[in-house]
């Protein structure tokens, strides 16, 4: 096939991706595009291939993930209710265009490190966003259900059901979610006492992947560092690529394993050593273990919890005003 080809059937399906994809693999995968797919998926991010888009001042998977996303966030409130106890607010609507860290307003960033390695100085690109796991804690204590995974392994925040309470955060090992204050339910509920916005971050895409399409940092990246396609060929061509540069994976086991993969030709501890972790800088600490192993059976018994009820009540109520009058609102511009 030549470039051009290759392009065009990118675009087709999401399955097909690249024609690295097939050619570094040694296998052909699906032409069916799976919209809606009850199959997991998984991505793939090759840091032998990332350059980090260095001639640019954004790299473009940011660039990408930010444009599809701009109008993602509804306008924060003027006056931004204080929430008790804590009295904490994370506004970050005057700062949409930070990109060197995630915030609610930016869910891909990339790291840049230099690695002593086999005596030379080797610069690896680390584009840093949610791992989507296979068994997500943050989905597990949501106590709103607002967080969930998809079967087709996206993890995806419902900002309509948010309250921002961030123990999502809390349970995740990277402390990926970011928290905007002065949006979402909360505000139409209990503002100074209940939750303080609402959680932000990567959702694989999950619109674009139900409407056939690649998310925005697979399809935009130009040097085809990042794939997507069903678990097991995605699993196969991560380990034929370690094998292949003698390298190392990450993402299969971590946090008791997850959607997404890296493949590296230096190892993750080196890389993580380069890490210091910072508010929305997450490191990569190899092997790392699944903070709410023990609570697990737990779910969501929590919604039994009185004071949750009510609010919840309160919340449905709204929940349901919104989506009638948005609606109102898709007819009346139909």
């Amino acid at each position: 096939m030549d470039k051009k080809n290759n392009m065009q059937i990118g675009r087709r399906s999401f399955l097909q991706i690249t024609a690295g994809a097939a050619v570094l693999s040694g296998i052909g995968l699906p032409k069916k595009a799976l919209a809606g797919t009850d199959k997991q998926l998984s991505t793939l991010i090759d840091l032998n291939l990332c350059d980090g888009c260095v001639d640019r001042t954004v790299p473009i998977c940011v660039s990408s993930c930010k444009a599809i996303n701009k109008d993602k966030i509804p306008p924060v409130v003027e006056d931004i209710p204080e929430p008790w106890p804590r009295k904490t607010i994370e506004d970050w609507s005057k700062k949409k265009d930070v990109f060197k860290r995630l915030t609610p307003y930016n869910f891909i960033y990339v790291h840049k490190t230099e690695i002593d390695e086999a005596g030379g100085r080797k610069t690896i690109f680390v584009p840093r966003r949610c791992m989507h796991c296979d068994n997500p804690a943050c989905a597990t204590i949501c106590p709103f259900s607002a967080n969930h995974k998809e079967k087709n392994g996206a993890v995806v925040i419902e900002q309509n059901q948010c309250f921002g309470g961030a123990k999502c955060k809390d349970v995740c090992p990277w402390e990926i979610p970011q928290r905007q204050s002065g949006v979402g339910i909360y505000l139409h509920v209990l503002p100074g006492y209940m939750g303080n916005g609402v959680m932000y971050k990567c959702d694989l895409c999950n619109e674009r992947l139900k409407d056939g399409k690649l998310p925005g940092c697979v399809e935009a990246c130009p040097r085809g560092a990042m794939l997507i396609g069903p678990r097991k060929e995605i699993e196969k061509i991560a380990e034929e690529r370690a094998h292949a540069m003698n390298g190392f994976i990450y993402g299969k086991k971590e946090n008791g394993g997850t959607s997404t993969l890296y493949v590296s030709p230096v190892s993750f501890e080196k890389i993580n050593s380069t890490m210091e972790k910072k508010p929305g800088q997450p490191d990569m600490k190899p092997e790392v273990g699944r903070r709410m192993a023990a609570t697990d059976p737990l779910g969501k018994a929590v919604l039994a919890a009185p004071v949750l009820g009510i609010v919840a009540a309160g919340a449905l109520n709204w929940y349901s005003k919104r989506k009638e009058q948005m609606k109102k609102e898709g007819k009346d511009n139909g």
